[in-house]
């Protein structure tokens, strides 16, 4: 009956008692759940299974809302930045998680269940029995199944919670202009700006005066006037003449925003997340999994396809979308086009005949040549090799970048959970630190108590227009805006 019944009898291993709790008002135990069914889901908050498993529980939840089920996640980080609390409370802000999250930052509750890989469900019984634990994605009717049985059986004998416990959600939502803004992209003095959380796109003028919004507002893959459309936290913008394409990317599609017709059209995707391995075909036809970039160079929109570890493209003329580079495994590995392994690609940026994209979870940047259709990687070396360092690009390091965009020589990368700005010298192949903890002299640094300009907080992308880097300052909820020349940060003033 469930797909990962233990062969014992396994009781399941208490909370620790001093560990911080997230999106809670009070600490939970196993002692307080009893007669409740437990799931807890391991994750971490750059994992892009991580989250396509996020919006399976968040419709579980619905279906057993007022039942004696509970689910908890443990966040048990790979990076750095994501041990740190506040950066939790943000990410369980950005994907709206109403339930509670433990923050397991040295992996002690990992090691006690025999967690081995993100995500991973576990579920626990009424009696606090070990019942259930399977790594991945997918897990959908598994877990229901599971759900389902555990309640018909501890009905039957008695053995369920009489009232199900109330949890209240901690967590507010940004009442800011901006929530999460994801992408950006400029074109002709017009910005777009990927308002990811708002569920929207905004263009507005260089001064940031809005001249569009696009989108309602609503959660949802809808067709048509701007006032109607609606997306559900797009992330990559890029503009083509007087339209800009969208990754669309929990609506796993790819849209196209026509600013003369006032129009909003799908392109790519059914709204239903892709398998992993696909070969593509006509535009509305297939599922896609979890686009988080776009870049174009004629009639092709190159699509930073995350959710399969690969760049795929979109032909204009053909209406054909089909997967380009990487072979769909995750790693960081190097050769043809089609051969290549990629990891959770999620930034990506064309000049002349190369593409060059971020792959986040090797914290990596690489390149595309179009001439050769080799994969190279400029600077990054493995999974789990990330931090902050400077240097020689065969040994500087990064942390979860996801954005970037490039000159004839230079690369300017959001690295994200550094939260900084690097620049890659392609001709000296060095890599310096521009804004951030080790930015150069006369530019604010993060955590400096004598600084009186707000530092950048989880970047995640930037465009570079009339020497000024137009910055998406994610976790701060703004655009910020640095001159080149003489080295100062403003913020963007966005208005009406």
């Amino acid at each position: 009956m469930f797909d990962n019944i233990f062969s014992k009898v396994t009781k399941a291993s208490e909370f620790p008692s001093d560990f911080d709790w997230v999106n809670t008002k009070e600490l939970l135990s196993l002692e307080k759940l009893k007669g409740h069914i437990i799931v807890l889901d391991f994750w971490t908050y750059c994992c892009i299974n991580c989250m396509h498993t996020l919006s399976i529980l968040a419709e579980l939840e619905k279906k057993y809302e007022g039942r004696p089920v509970v689910f908890i996640g443990v966040h048990s980080a790979k990076f750095f930045n994501e041990k740190d609390r506040k950066n939790i409370e943000q990410a369980v802000m950005r994907y709206e998680i109403s339930h509670p999250v433990l923050v397991d930052k040295e992996m002690t509750v990992w090691n006690k269940f025999g967690v081995s890989g993100w995500p991973t469900i576990v579920i626990i019984d009424p009696n606090g029995t070990l019942v259930y634990r399977q790594s991945g994605e997918g897990q959908r009717e598994s877990i229901e199944d599971t759900i389902d049985v555990l309640l018909e059986k501890h009905e039957k004998s008695h053995t369920l919670a009489r009232e199900p416990i109330k949890i209240t959600s901690t967590i507010q939502k940004s009442n800011t202009t901006l929530s999460f803004p994801g992408k950006i992209s400029i074109s002709k003095g017009r910005i777009a700006i990927s308002d990811s959380n708002h569920n929207r796109i905004i263009v507005t003028d260089l001064s940031g005066k809005i001249e569009h919004i696009i989108g309602s507002g609503k959660t949802g893959l809808v067709d048509g006037k701007f006032s109607d459309a609606t997306f559900f936290r797009p992330q990559g913008v890029v503009w083509k003449d007087d339209s800009i394409f969208v990754a669309d990317t929990e609506n796993h599609a790819l849209r196209i925003i026509d600013l003369q017709k006032n129009q909003v059209t799908t392109l790519v995707g059914t709204g239903k997340q892709g398998s992993w391995v696909s070969p593509g075909g006509k535009g509305r036809e297939i599922a896609i999994s979890s686009p988080w970039d776009v870049a174009v160079k004629n009639n092709l929109v190159f699509i930073a396809m995350a959710g399969n570890h690969q760049i795929w493209t979109y032909d204009i003329n053909t209406d054909v979308v089909r997967p380009f580079a990487g072979n769909g495994h995750e790693n960081i590995i190097d050769g043809d086009r089609t051969q290549a392994q990629l990891a959770q690609t999620s930034g990506i940026f064309i000049y002349d005949d190369i593409v060059y994209f971020v792959d986040s979870e090797t914290s990596s940047v690489r390149e595309i040549d179009l001439k050769t259709n080799y994969v190279r990687t400029i600077a990054g070396q493995g999974l789990f090799v990330f931090g902050h360092k400077n240097g020689n690009t065969d040994e500087a390091l990064f942390q979860h970048p996801l954005g970037l965009c490039a000159t004839s020589n230079k690369i300017f990368v959001a690295d994200t959970y550094n939260s900084a700005v690097r620049v890659i010298d392609l001709e000296n192949e060095k890599v310096s630190t521009i804004i951030g903890k080790h930015g150069m002299g006369g530019i604010c640094k993060i955590g400096d108590p004598n600084c009186d300009t707000l530092g950048l907080y989880e970047p995640s992308d930037m465009e570079l227009y009339e020497d000024k880097l137009y910055i998406a300052d994610t976790n701060n909820h703004i655009i910020r805006v640095y001159d080149l020349k003489t080295n100062v940060l403003k913020t963007l003033d966005i208005r009406t």
